[in-house]
C-alpha cells in the first residue's frame, strides 16, 4: 500500500488476534511484529510514545525492522500535550501540568527518536477535549501553540489533533498554514465528520504540504464488548462514511500529501478496513 501521494495504515501494530490476517504467528514483542506488518502496510502509527519518551534502544529496533521505504507517525508524550495531570476523579482540584508545552521535554523526546525521524511523515501532538479550565478558547490555544511552535526546529513534519470541534474555524487552519503545520483529522465520537471540515475549509487545508487522518470510530466500550478485545473482523461497518472519506483522500492528494491510519475501535478490525479503503481510493485516483 505504498504510493508516493499517500500511506494507508493503522494506529498501533501490536494485536496477536491480527494472526492469520496480518502476522504468520504470536510473537513475544510488539518489535517482532513489524517486518511482517511491513509487507502489508506501508506505514503505521506509533501510539506507545505517548505514554512515555522512548529509549533509543527500541527506536533502532524499530529501524531495523522494517525497510527504507516504509514510514512511521508517532505521537509525542502526553506529558507535553496535557493542559493540567489527569484527575483520579471528577472532583479533585486541577492541577497544571509543569510540563505543558515544554521545549526541554520535546527536545528530549526528539533526541530520543532522532535515529528514526528521517523515516517520520508526522509528529502528532494530540490534546484531550479542554474545558474552560484548561482553555479559555482557540484564540489562546493558538497563541499558546504558536509561542511553543516557534521555538521548535524548523522542517520537521508537526501536525496538531484537537479535541475540541469548536477550534476548527478558519482561523485555525490558516494558523496551521502560517506555521507549516499539518492538521490531524479524526473521525471520532463527539467531532464532526471529517469530510464536512474538510468541505468548509478546504480552500485554506489545500495550502497545507500534508495532512493526517486518524480514523478511531465511536463507543469504545460499545465495540470492545462486541468483539471481545479479539479485533478480527468487522462487527460496526461503515460503508457509507468509508465512501466519503475515500472521497476526500482522493480530493486531497491532487494537493498534498496524506496519511491515514486506522484503529481497530472504527470498525473492529483495522487492517481489514485500511484494505477497503486502499481499494476505494485506488479507484479514485489510480494505482502508483
Amino acid at each position: 500500500m505504498n504510493n508516493p501521494r499517500y500511506r494507508i495504515g493503522t494506529c498501533s501494530w501490536n494485536y496477536d488476534s491480527w494472526v492469520p490476517l496480518v502476522y504468520s504467528r504470536v510473537q513475544p514483542r510488539a518489535a517482532d511484529y513489524l517486518g511482517e506488518y511491513a509487507r502489508h502496510f506501508g506505514t503505521v502509527e506509533i501510539d506507545s510514545w505517548f505514554y512515555r519518551i522512548p529509549d533509543k534502544r527500541s527506536v533502532l529496533e524499530y529501524a531495523a525492522a522494517v525497510p527504507e521505504s516504509f514510514s512511521f507517525t508517532c505521537k509525542v508524550p502526553q506529558e507535553i500535550t496535557l493542559t493540567h495531570h489527569r484527575q483520579k476523579k471528577k472532583s479533585d482540584p486541577l492541577e497544571f501540568n509543569p510540563t505543558f508545552l515544554s521545549k526541554d521535554r520535546f527536545m528530549q523526546f526528539l533526541e530520543s527518536i532522532e535515529p528514526l525521524l528521517p523515516r517520520i511523515d508526522a509528529i502528532m501532538f494530540e490534546f484531550e477535549y479542554l474545558n474552560k479550565q484548561k482553555m479559555a478558547g482557540p484564540q489562546q490555544f493558538m497563541e499558546r501553540m504558536g509561542g511553543f511552535l516557534r521555538q521548535l526546529p524548523i522542517g520537521l513534519p508537526y501536525a496538531i489533533e484537537p479535541r475540541n470541534k469548536n477550534y476548527l474555524g478558519a482561523d485555525w487552519f490558516w494558523f496551521l498554514a502560517q506555521h507549516k503545520t499539518a492538521h490531524v483529522f479524526s473521525q471520532k465520537l463527539y467531532m464532526p465528520n471529517i469530510w464536512e471540515v474538510y468541505q468548509q475549509h478546504r480552500d485554506i487545508i489545500h495550502q497545507h504540504d500534508r495532512t493526517v487522518i486518524r480514523l478511531m470510530g465511536g463507543d469504545r466500550k460499545q465495540i470492545e464488548e462486541k468483539t471481545g478485545n479479539q479485533w478480527d473482523r468487522v462487527v460496526e461497518p461503515r460503508d457509507q462514511e468509508k465512501e466519503k472519506i475515500a472521497g476526500m483522500v482522493a480530493s486531497l492528494v491532487g494537493k498534498m500529501f496524506a496519511i491515514l491510519s486506522i484503529n481497530n475501535h472504527y470498525e473492529g478490525c483495522a487492517p481489514i478496513t485500511a484494505r477497503d479503503l486502499a481499494e476505494m481510493i485506488e479507484k479514485r485516483v489510480g494505482k502508483p
